[in-house]
């Protein structure tokens, strides 16, 4: 992608009169890690996520797979961020000055997770680098530094357990991680909730995943997409790394400044 396109397509948002800014966190904002918990942002992809939300008419959100607490503890998230939150898919969201956003539960549906969880966790325990992760709505296998044979073996077991008791569970391929979920929310509709709340005009969004792509096609004339890497995207745009968007956000930033003054 020529500098000069990224340029041009960056300041066409930033003139927008109510830019939301919403972004991946795991591999867009932050680098991919063997322990997922041990994830954090690029310490300049940060402070661009910073600036931008001290700025006017234009909030910042993180979008992501993650369910809301863990999203909150890798993001550094405190009570007093001015960031909005979307997690697990955009089945949960907080607010700033609110707080995290009321939902119904479903004490059948948790209940079975819970099972279906404690199964596959100890019909797995024998794989190396096979790890179940807990989400809110259903359960993650993570399979980063584990072999491929043991990788393949992990998603079989885990795709015969939820097609025989929970088929109408919603299954996500992303980086070394197949997701199962009784929730079927996905980033799309969290940034069209997100649109609405905030009576936004456009919308950036930048991700590097599958999982991710949702959003990407989601999105209007009017707005921005980014893909960070490789694969194949519906995004406008993309860049080569996190440190590569960290820099877009920046300039961003900048060029948003301006236009307000």
């Amino acid at each position: 992608m020529s500098g000069g396109y990224l340029h041009d397509a960056l300041a066409r948002v930033a003139a927008s009169d109510r830019l939301l800014v919403a972004l991946d966190f795991d591999g867009t904002l932050a680098p991919l890690e063997d322990d997922p918990m041990s994830a954090r942002a690029l310490p300049e992809a940060a402070a661009a996520v910073a600036a931008l939300a001290e700025l006017a008419d234009t909030p910042v959100a993180f979008v992501s797979g993650r369910s809301l607490h863990d999203l909150r503890e890798i993001a550094e998230h405190g009570d007093d961020s001015p960031v909005y939150l979307a997690g697990s898919h955009g089945a949960e969201f907080w607010v700033p000055g609110e707080g995290q956003v009321a939902t119904g539960g479903d004490a059948a549906a948790d209940a079975l997770r819970d099972v279906l969880r404690e199964e596959l966790t100890s019909r797995l325990a024998d794989l190396d680098g096979v790890w179940v992760e807990p989400k809110t709505y259903g359960f993650g296998i993570h399979t980063r530094v584990a072999s491929a044979a043991d990788a393949a073996t992990a998603r079989d077991a885990a795709d015969r357990l939820v097609a025989e008791r929970a088929p109408h569970w919603r299954r996500r391929t992303g980086h070394n991680i197949v997701e199962y979920s009784f929730r079927h929310e996905g980033k799309d509709s969290a940034i069209a909730a997100l649109r609405e709340r905030l009576g936004a005009t456009a919308v950036l969004f930048a991700g590097d995943d599958v999982t991710d792509e949702d959003a990407l096609a989601s999105l209007g004339d009017a707005d921005l997409g980014i893909r960070v890497g490789d694969g194949q995207t519906a995004a406008s745009v993309r860049v080569g790394s996190i440190q590569e968007l960290a820099d877009a956000l920046s300039a961003l930033a900048r060029m948003r400044a301006s236009s307000r003054q």
